[in-house]
């Protein structure tokens, strides 16, 4: 609203105009009754509702009715609709009367908020973004799954941001997103598109696959040993969730991601048999899951919460209040200011408590004692700590400088001053040994110096620290550039095309500088040769049923048959929801009765066009999901002119046998063939598909009717049994052919509906 006042020019009647404008914009975005709108009562059924919602979407069609603000209109029947068709958004409508309305404006990003607060923050914790844009029909569809996602997702812990691109078309630009609605996820600094249906369980699952792979170990009675003990040498605290669910819950792996560099976390499955022992080892109670940290102590947890809704403050308190072991070990700079931070005027004084000693076995007694001595302490104001005199050697050479010094184990009692390293110390007089002399003298000094902190009698100025770390860096960086690797293939995968575009020029030019015109000739001529032998394998195959010569294409196939696998909801998921981009699925239509000859026939038409890569062959049984295809074209009628026409009940009467729907799983379209009777040489195909041309999407005007003259074709009361069943796919393969011209009209759709529901039989 602020962007839009400045645009407003201070003449006083332009000033009215855009006060009036902003009023009707606030009485639009907050003051719209969908029960108004769509002009039913509250106690309207859903069958009104949607006969309702039919009628006048076809009215305020924008491609249908062209007066001025009918867009405006069609998009609050459209939103009316989204609420009143779904029961619980409904209720949740009638509860709160509409008045707390979920506002992408609370999320908006722009470019230096991106840079400066998103890009930072992602190291510890995921984001998930969408791009948007006013007057954008397919950002309609997918809102009431983003704000049911948002909500989720925001109470777990990941960032949510909202690019509009009428406002910020620079970091639409930066991020890479060139269409609406987009959606991204934003981790370490690196951006990672979504290139799949926009469902709930998909954009779940998108941010689950951001976060890196080794973030949580399982833990078994088998290694759980091994996991504990790593504490001294990963110098970290371990937390184990104990928790009855088989795969590690989200909130747990993002817990996980945020507090990577200072614990180690570990997830133990209640229902397996191989962890019975560790729940009778620490008393697990089923019911509830249970969080467990250890520290330098692997028989007894340092801590324990349990509670049966772990929300994400409680876990957060509960790390925050383990972030660190009893006695870590200083390994490098960041660690040191942590534990042992700058004195502020404003905060009380910390002091550290710095054991330094070695990691030979002669030094063990004396370090399990400084252990010992610093789990008793109940002072708020002391940290104790300990470095390794070899891999700290500047750090220890500072300390012990002074002619009184006696060589390690050495106590220091620390109060840094600044950070350029300045401190104040004092050496604990006797060494350390473990004895129960050396635990006293320490216990005195600490006392003196909470009366008088002045006993801290030398300065100097410490070196930074060594990064002990920094050797396993190869190790990180292998998995990095693993994670890294698995991106790039699925961005070739489920590419986006604009931004692959460069680098695949980039790479064809040097390849073809490389090996030359004459090279690449040879190849040619060599694989010419060698797809001239099949064809006389095809020329037989025609005899068994298999088209050889009479194929409507000149493609060579690459089988001697048609592998057409049926669409249910176990291989739903694969054959279109994920279909990779540039891939279709060509899905035939048929019923029990007429599966046996449908499939042959089908398998005729579509048998010269196996050779492409990119085309899947699948079959759809509709007595047993009618549902899906009514769902489907009716889902479809928002991206398309409704013919009016065609009322309710014409439309259900409508046999699909023999319909062929060629799916783009990635881009979200489909392309329909409907089979008309063609017994007779004069006989049409209606391959355009359902009447009327998108709204939302692209519609080919080379598809329309007016490209071929008029055909008389059978009228739709025709009775089914009146068209021969193996009639039906007779042009079939002439919609193929501009099928893979890409002339047929397209018809977007928001997303793909379920097909876990199975029609019950009549």
């Amino acid at each position: 609203m602020a962007r839009r006042t400045r645009m407003c020019l201070t003449f006083p009647g332009i000033v009215v105009v855009c006060l009036l404008l902003q009023v009707g914009l606030v009485e639009t975005a907050n003051e719209v009754d969908p029960y108004k709108i769509l002009g039913v009562t509250k106690s309207a059924s859903q069958t009104e509702i949607k006969k309702v919602y039919k009628r006048l979407a076809r009215e305020w069609h924008p491609d249908k009715n062209k007066n001025e603000g009918a867009e405006d209109m069609f998009i609050k029947i459209t939103k009316s609709y989204e609420i009143l068709s779904n029961e619980e958004k409904r209720a949740n409508y009638d509860r709160n009367k509409g008045s707390q309305e979920f506002a992408d404006s609370k999320y908006a990003l722009h470019f230096n908020q991106y840079v400066n607060d998103v890009v930072p923050d992602s190291f510890k914790r995921p984001y998930l973004i969408k791009i948007t844009s006013d007057w954008c029909f397919s950002c309609i569809h997918i809102e009431p799954v983003w704000k049911e996602v948002v909500l989720e997702l925001e109470a777990l812990g990941v960032g949510i941001g909202v690019v509009d691109v009428g406002y910020e078309r620079r970091l639409a630009n930066h991020l890479g997103a060139h269409r609406t609605p987009s959606i991204l996820g934003v981790i370490n600094g690196k951006v990672t598109f979504f290139h799949y249906a926009v469902v709930k369980e998909h954009l779940r699952q998108f941010v689950e696959d951001l976060l890196p792979q080794r973030l949580v170990e399982k833990v078994t009675d088998r290694n759980d040993l091994q996991f504990l003990n790593s504490w001294h040498e990963q110098n970290k605290p371990h937390v184990l969730l104990f928790d009855q669910v088989p795969v590690v819950p989200l909130l747990y792996k993002l817990t996980a991601f945020t507090y990577k560099d200072y614990v180690q976390f570990g997830y133990v499955d209640q229902g397996l048999s191989e962890t019975a022992n560790l729940l009778k080892q620490f008393n697990i109670n089923t019911y509830a899951p249970t969080m467990l940290v250890f520290k330098e102590s692997t028989d007894k947890p340092a801590d324990i919460i349990q509670a049966k809704g772990m929300k994400k403050q409680i876990i957060d308190e509960f790390i925050l209040n383990n972030k660190f072991l009893l006695v870590p070990r200083l390994v490098n700079q960041k660690l040191f200011d942590e534990l042992c931070p700058v004195k502020q005027f404003h905060r009380r004084r910390k002091y550290c408590v710095l054991l330094i000693t070695g990691d030979e076995e002669s030094y063990t007694i004396g370090n399990q004692a400084f252990l010992s001595f610093a789990s008793t302490n109940t002072k708020e104001v002391v940290r104790f700590a300990y470095v390794y005199q070899r891999l700290q050697q500047p750090l220890c050479d500072t300390l012990l400088k002074t002619k009184d010094s006696t060589p390690p184990p050495q106590v220091f009692i620390l109060e840094r001053r600044n950070a350029a390293g300045k401190v104040l110390y004092k050496e604990v007089a006797g060494g350390w040994n473990g004895t129960d002399k050396n635990k006293q003298g320490l216990l005195d000094e600490l006392e003196r110096l909470q009366k008088d902190p002045s006993i801290l009698n030398y300065d100097a100025m410490l070196p930074e620290l060594n990064n002990e770390f920094a050797s396993m860096f190869l190790i990180r960086w292998i998995y990095t550039a693993y994670d890294y690797l698995t991106e790039i293939i699925d961005d070739i995968l489920h590419n986006n095309w604009r931004e692959m575009m460069p680098l695949l020029s980039l790479i064809f030019s040097a390849l073809f500088i490389l090996f030359g015109t004459v090279v690449v000739q040879a190849f040619s001529d060599s694989s010419e040769d060698g797809k001239s032998k099949p064809k006389a394998k095809d020329g037989t195959k025609a005899e068994n049923g298999s088209p050889g010569s009479s194929s409507t294409s000149s493609r060579p196939p690459k089988k001697n048959f048609v592998e057409v696998t049926e669409l249910t909801d176990i291989t739903y998921t694969s054959n279109l929801v994920k279909l990779r981009p540039g891939h279709m699925n060509v899905v035939l239509v048929l019923t029990d009765a007429s599966k046996n000859v449908l499939l042959s026939k089908f398998a005729k038409e579509v048998y010269s066009f196996t050779g492409s890569l990119t085309l899947h062959f699948s079959f759809l049984n509709v007595d047993k999901h009618s549902a899906w295809m009514e769902t489907l074209l009716e889902f479809a009628q928002d991206a398309m002119q409704i013919d009016a026409d065609e009322d309710d009940g014409a439309r259900h009467k409508i046999d699909y046998t023999g319909y062929v729907l060629a799916l783009n799983g990635h881009k979200k379209y489909l392309c329909l063939f409907r089979p008309v009777y063609t017994g007779e040489e004069g006989g049409s195909s209606e391959e355009e598909g359902p009447r009327g041309a998108t709204g939302g999407g692209r519609k080919s005007r080379s598809g329309s009717r007016e490209d071929h003259p008029p055909r008389r074709s059978t009228p739709r009361s025709r009775s089914t049994a009146t068209l021969q069943i193996h009639h039906k796919l007779d042009r079939l393969g002439l919609w193929m052919e501009r099928l893979i011209e890409g002339t047929l009209p397209r018809y977007y759709i928001p997303g793909w509906p379920g097909l876990d529901k199975i029609t019950t039989p009549k």
